[in-house]
């Protein structure tokens, strides 16, 4: 006999102000996963949520069992939501996507698919975006291959959360560093990885994270964990992304003075001097504060690892899992009411 409790998939959704589109979702989401034969739940983490996004999901909760509600005590932004589903996550093979359906649950077939041909992580990559226009292009391309060439991360889409991978092969991540760190951990273990073209139709509206601070925060991340793992600790965000934005302007600063003076003869020293010492000072000084962020990390890990202090705070959990079961019991990252 099978044991009832046994749990296959995990899909893991954060949502913030999303109350419009959960219902869509998780009806969607059903017929996905129903459509696999396989137990699974649904792990929807409010992330702070100011509309009704808490009451639509409470509503679904009554319905069906295998829904299970996290409300954090406030906004924590979506990748630490991700890491808070995955803490409390059971299943086998975990999933996860963003919210507000700006990724299509039809696509979570061909991300099994690609598990059982061996791969240990999928990630998505969109292929189609209706809001792309040349300014996110160039960056996202420009990211990509700086990536490429510093971690050896070869993929195309660095800032999606549309994602796949057995817990066995990496646990939930909950060992200090941040979800979008993922693709990093796993290329430094050596797993294989693959990417799976799916269909990123940007959402109604703007309430999400903006793309570009999210892929530069992607960046900084993968960049910091490939660090870490040959170092041990996590460095001060804050100042590495000051840095990594700082050393970006700079450099598109001088990009366009240089291109002015190559190709429409501009006397760069004349006209922009000031403009041009402040391109290159921006360059430096971002590259230096990436480099004392760094610092900072082997810093704090001497002053305070063992702390182990919470990513997120947990307000309310909505589950029928029974008391004893693992998934619940085992950690949180953060404290919680029941």
């Amino acid at each position: 006999m099978k044991d009832e409790s046994f749990i296959t998939y995990s899909v893991v959704v954060p949502l913030s102000d999303e109350q419009e589109s959960v219902p869509p979702l998780y009806i969607r989401l059903t017929e996905v996963m129903d459509s696999t034969g396989e137990p699974y739940e649904l792990v929807f983490v409010d992330d702070g949520s100011r509309d009704d996004t808490y009451k639509v999901l409470l509503d679904i909760y009554e319905h069906d069992r295998r829904v299970n509600v996290l409300r954090l005590r406030r906004s924590f932004g979506p990748a630490t939501a991700l890491q808070a589903g995955l803490d409390f996550a059971s299943g086998v093979v975990l999933i996860t996507m963003d919210g507000g359906l700006r990724n299509n649950p039809e696509d979570i077939p061909l991300f099994l698919a690609k598990l059982e041909e061996g791969y240990e992580l999928v990630s998505g990559c969109r292929v189609t975006r209706e809001d792309d226009g040349l300014w996110r292009q160039l960056v996202r391309r420009l990211a990509s291959g700086f990536i490429t060439r510093l971690t050896g991360i070869r993929l195309r889409d660095l800032g999606s959360t549309f994602r796949a991978y057995r817990r066995e092969d990496f646990g939930t991540t909950s060992t200090g560093q941040p979800y979008r760190s993922l693709l990093a951990l796993a290329s430094s273990a050596g797993a294989r990885i693959a990417e799976v073209p799916i269909q990123g139709a940007a959402p109604k509206s703007e309430k999400s994270i903006g793309e570009i601070r999210q892929l530069t925060r992607a960046l900084f991340d993968l960049l910091i964990v490939k660090f870490l793992l040959n170092s041990s600790r996590r460095p001060l965000r804050l100042l590495g992304l000051t840095g990594v934005a700082a050393s970006l302007l700079g450099a598109a600063i001088c990009a366009v003075l240089t291109l002015g003076k190559v190709f429409l003869g501009t006397p760069v020293f004349e006209r922009h001097g000031f403009l041009l010492l402040l391109g290159i000072a921006c360059f430096l000084g971002g590259l230096q504060l990436i480099g004392i962020s760094m610092l900072g990390a082997l810093l704090g890990h001497a002053a305070g690892e063992s702390q182990n202090k919470p990513v997120y705070a947990l307000r309310e959990i909505k589950s029928r899992r029974e008391a004893g079961d693992s998934a619940e019991s085992a950690r949180p990252s953060g404290s919680s009411e029941r």
